[in-house]
């Protein structure tokens, strides 16, 4: 029986091997546009439905496992964020959050034989600095392409804790796994030492 990380990102995978959780990597094939289309709901109830369905895909394939699935959202003023598709959109984006608080939710799923074990969800709120045109250029330029694959165009490990005057809320949420609570439901499961 082996613990697998139902996404690509390279954060999560880092956060649990600094941890020492014995993990490998499975990213999820789902499809995440339906079930956002179909979503009526708040942010933290979406995060945890994508989760959960990135971590039942692997989990049903790999069925004695137990699989790790997790996600992010960004919203603004009550407007959802995605991931940039381009350059061009991520500047955008980054104009959109010039000024304001962003909400950034983060949730993350244990899955076992294709069935949802445990959730969690928490968000964290980032106070966004006002960014000049000549700053979001120069960022973008230092962290294009890597900011694409990130919800809110920025990794806090990097040069995007440059775009905020404050934060509030869990370091961990923020990079995108509430990384503690997860820690807490290894151990009960006996997937980790107690």
């Amino acid at each position: 029986m082996a613990l697998i990380l139902a996404s690509g990102s390279a954060i999560r995978h880092a956060l649990l091997a600094a941890a020492g959780v014995d993990h490998r990597v499975a990213p999820s094939a789902v499809d995440e546009t339906p079930i956002k289309l179909a979503h009526g709901g708040d942010d933290p109830a979406l995060a945890t439905a994508l989760a959960a369905a990135k971590a039942q895909d692997v989990s049903a394939r790999l069925s004695q496992d137990w699989v790790i699935g997790g996600d992010s959202l960004v919203s603004v003023d009550g407007r959802r964020f995605g991931k940039p598709r381009d350059r061009d959109e991520a500047a955008e984006h980054l104009r959109a959050f010039s000024g304001r608080a962003m909400t950034l939710t983060s949730a993350v799923v244990l899955a076992n034989g294709g069935t949802v074990r445990w959730t969690h969800c928490d968000q964290a709120r980032l106070h966004v600095r006002t960014l000049s045109e000549t700053f979001i250029h120069n960022y973008l330029e230092a962290e294009w392409p890597a900011v694409g694959a990130c919800v809110g165009v920025f990794r806090m490990e990097g040069l995007g804790a440059q775009l905020f005057d404050r934060v509030e809320g869990s370091h961990f949420t923020i990079l995108g796994l509430p990384l503690l609570p997860l820690l807490g439901t290894l151990r009960e499961h006996g997937l980790l030492e107690a």
